[in-house]
């Protein structure tokens, strides 16, 4: 999730909309540089526009290896529509379908003057999200916010990890020099269990992989945050021969039963039909 400028919570990766829309076309005057989470980038940012004007943009894929056909179809959707569509799909198809919305960028957003957290809250209470057993879980990958929003909801929350050696963005701004790494140690997936009920790693840290992309044995961070009673979601999972390790074989599923067979609890796919054939295969 991230904001417009009118402050209304939208689904986009990032805040710079770029390479997603096609705002180029649309508003050419908008284009700026900012400094987001220490990086200079130059963009179309969601915060310099209003919903109504982020309404008259299309979506584009940002893949150009991927189907294109679809790009200038769709809108931009709001958190209450994907909300909507969750609830709409649910009753037509007699299961219940979660979101798991995660907070972009939080810091950033705190300091131009729209922290999103007060805004997801207020939305997903809105909508009867409250309890534990809801069928949502916040993600983000900050830890500041987490805690903050472990004082707002009873909503599962999960840590995201980036790599080993990154750090938190608000750990940057607050000289806090523990890493993504010191965070998966037992002290570190401790300290996680306090706040949030799960952690989303990078794939990468389960399963490691030299340069060349031949896989290294697994660690042993799934059972570490299982034994912090931490569920374990990594990301991200993709059926391109591009981001699968030759050890696959160019087949997907592949890597999916690997995982399920070491144990995480979910995942988070960008091709969800291969990671749900994966899951029934039942081989693990």
């Amino acid at each position: 999730m991230v904001a417009t400028g009118d402050g209304v919570l939208i689904a986009r990766h990032e805040n710079d909309i770029s390479g997603t829309t096609d705002v180029a076309e649309k508003f050419p005057d908008r284009k700026r540089t900012k400094t987001i989470d220490g990086i200079a980038i130059t963009g179309f940012f969601t915060e310099d526009f209003t919903l109504a004007e982020i309404k008259t943009l299309r979506a584009r894929e940002r893949l150009a290896f991927r189907n294109q056909s679809w790009n200038g179809v769709y809108e931009i959707p709001t958190l209450q529509e994907v909300i909507d569509l969750a609830k709409r799909r649910s009753q037509d198809t007699g299961r219940v379908i979660g979101i798991y919305p995660e907070t972009k960028h939080p810091t950033y957003f705190r300091s131009i003057g729209l922290p999103l957290e007060q805004r997801l809250i207020e939305a997903l209470e809105a909508n009867d999200y409250r309890e534990p057993d809801a069928p949502v879980f916040i993600q983000s990958f900050e830890a500041g916010n987490l805690k903050d929003l472990a004082q707002m909801t009873k909503l599962r929350l999960v840590q995201l990890l980036g790599g080993p050696t990154a750090r938190p963005y608000d750990f940057v701004v607050s000289n806090d020099p523990r890493t993504y790494g010191d965070m998966m140690m037992p002290g570190g997936l401790a300290e996680i269990a306090t706040y949030a009920s799960g952690i989303g790693p990078d794939k990468r840290s389960i399963v490691p992989a030299n340069r060349d992309g031949t896989l290294l044995p697994p660690t042993s961070l799934v059972t570490d945050a299982h034994q912090a009673g931490l569920v374990v979601h990594p990301y991200t999972f993709r059926d391109e021969p591009v981001f699968l390790a030759p050890d696959y074989q160019f087949d997907p599923v592949r890597e999916y039963v690997q995982f399920f067979r070491l144990g995480v609890d979910a995942v988070f796919s960008e091709h969800v039909d291969t990671a749900v054939r994966a899951r029934n295969l039942k081989i693990f």
